[in-house]
């Protein structure tokens, strides 16, 4: 399963995260109330996105016998809130041009991708307190 707090403290936006047994830190740029300490959530979220496409690449093109010297993952969040999107962008130097049109197409199956496009429910609560 799957597994991540997040802790804010009275004094500023800095958030620490437990992912898995990984310590993460994210906060807002000053704009927001932050000390631009690490990440904020979007690309907190882009990160996600692009560490998930350029490692199902990697397993793909291993699996197919390609080469890549390398993969580079851009991605941004553009629009205003009803027509936000993220555009990703893969610079891939290896393969064949053939290759990369496949990889480009494998990038838009990847799990954080299908899950970002389909949507996914949250079930919010809270928590019980014994006195």
């Amino acid at each position: 399963m799957l597994h991540a707090t997040a802790h804010i403290g009275t004094e500023t936006m800095e958030t620490r995260i437990q992912a898995g047994s990984h310590a993460l830190l994210a906060d807002e740029p000053p704009s927001n109330g932050g000390t631009d300490a690490g990440p904020a959530p979007y690309e907190l979220l882009l990160a996600a996105l692009g560490a998930c496409t350029a490692m199902t690449l990697r397993m793909y093109a291993d699996r197919k016998g390609w080469r890549i010297d390398t993969l580079d993952v851009d991605l941004r969040v553009l629009g205003k809130p009803e027509e936000r999107h993220i555009k990703r962008t893969l610079t891939i130097t290896g393969p064949d041009e053939a290759g990369k049109a496949r990889l480009a197409e494998i990038a838009e199956r990847t799990p954080v991708t299908l899950t970002l496009k389909q949507g996914i429910a949250i079930d919010t609560k809270l928590a019980e307190h014994t006195a």
